[in-house]
């Protein structure tokens, strides 16, 4: 069997007239000689009666604090709504269909409700389903914990349904359909020039995705990559080939005599983010101060990012909406905290930055050029951070695009 994962998101089913577009690229998968498996996404976006996020506000807004199983159990709601609706519509179409939730499809979960992680995959149903003829619909973002408590898997988890449900079946291919023509080299909301990506590697687009970029989630790349199973995110809407995510780099696959240079591969952003400075040059045991401050973000549950700990100080940035608590949980452990929030950061992506000189000056010179000033900074093999203020990002972006001529 040649067997194709299609996932398909929120914007793509939110509609009669989609979702007919949508059984357009399974009927044609299944004439090119595919069995199809078709992971989708709750409808629509928030908002939409039957999003996610909009199950979310039906109950926050009676009581703030409903426990997570329950939330999960609400969560799969959307999804669940969206795959019955998107059987019918392949069945109208002519094609023989059969709905699976994440349980059913054999996605086994721990149990961290609301951000599960997959341990295993069953996926004797979905083959028993396949060797039938039937087109196999199964809900995104969801699974099922070894004692049958139904969980979601965070934020982009109909993404890595689709992936691990992929490298389950050691599938062909998994196409990701969004409403976009592919992946860029930035925000196309924010860069006019922006290009799409033809091809990219697995560990570049992992690296955009985590530091904002949006189009797919990362974890469903580091799991395509296990297997090196090919990604391709593509638009439901049109016939363009979409962006290729595989692990050869770009411009030097086999029987090609053209060698990439390309240093940066594209711009990333995260808006809404606090950044707080903790001074411990007056602290006798340095050491065990690093230890309390972040400890105590820990215990609280507070997700940190961007850190930088050097001997007088330590930076380090949370959302926004947790920077007063977390300004008010080191005062408690008596510290002296200082917070500027609405800061944003711009991440430079790409593997030929690795030993590349320069990479840093050029990007420097680039921001002082547009009068935007830099907070706080760190890089790596394949990445380099700036952190600026929200309301410069987007002159942040759109320069250091043209700097590094990434439009071209």
């Amino acid at each position: 069997m040649r067997i194709l994962v299609q996932k398909f998101g929120g914007t793509s089913v939110a509609n009669p007239e989609r979702r007919v577009q949508v059984a357009a690229k399974v009927t044609e998968a299944v004439s090119q000689g595919h069995s199809p498996v078709v992971v989708v996404s709750a409808i629509g976006r928030s908002g939409d009666p039957y999003a996610t996020d909009t199950f979310i506000k039906m109950v926050s807004g009676i009581y703030s604090e409903v426990p997570k199983r329950e939330m999960d159990l609400l969560m799969s709601c959307g999804e669940v709504i969206s795959g019955a609706v998107m059987v019918g519509t392949l069945q109208s179409m002519g094609l023989e269909a059969v709905l699976l939730t994440g349980g059913q499809a054999g996605i086994i979960t721990n149990n961290c409700f609301g951000d599960a992680r997959i341990i295993r995959i069953e996926p004797e149903k979905i083959l028993h389903q396949l060797e039938e003829g039937k087109v196999v619909v199964v809900t995104g973002f969801q699974g099922i914990t070894e004692d049958g408590q139904i969980t979601t898997l965070g934020r982009g988890g109909s993404d890595t349904t689709a992936s691990a449900i992929g490298v389950a079946l050691n599938a062909e291919a998994i196409n990701i359909y969004t409403d976009v023509e592919g992946i860029m080299t930035a925000d196309p909301r924010i860069v006019e020039d922006a290009k799409i990506l033809d091809v990219v590697t697995y560990n570049d687009i992992c690296h955009l995705a985590h530091q904002g970029a949006k189009v797919i989630h990362p974890r469903a790349v580091e799991i395509a990559m296990q297997k090196n199973i090919p990604l391709r995110v593509k638009c439901a809407f049109s016939d363009a080939p979409g962006t290729l995510v595989t692990n050869i780099q770009p411009d030097m696959a086999e029987g090609s005599d053209a060698i990439s240079d390309r240093i940066i591969t594209g711009i990333a952003h995260t808006p809404n983010v606090t950044q707080i400075k903790v001074n411990i040059i007056n602290e006798e045991n340095k050491t065990q101060a690093v230890k309390k401050i972040f400890k105590g973000m820990a215990l609280a549950d507070i997700s940190v990012d961007f850190i930088s700990v050097q001997p007088e100080k330590v930076l380090y940035t949370v959302r926004d909406e947790l920077g007063e608590k977390a300004v008010n949980i080191l005062k408690n452990t008596g510290f002296e905290p200082e917070a500027l929030p609405s800061c944003a950061k711009v991440a430079l992506v790409g593997g030929g930055i690795a030993d590349v000189p320069g990479v840093m000056a050029n990007m420097v010179e680039a921001l002082a050029e547009s009068g935007i000033e830099v907070l706080q900074s760190a890089d790596s093999h394949t990445t380099i951070w700036v952190l600026v203020k929200k309301e410069q990002m987007v002159s942040a972006v759109q320069s250091l695009h043209k700097k590094f001529q990434l439009g071209k």
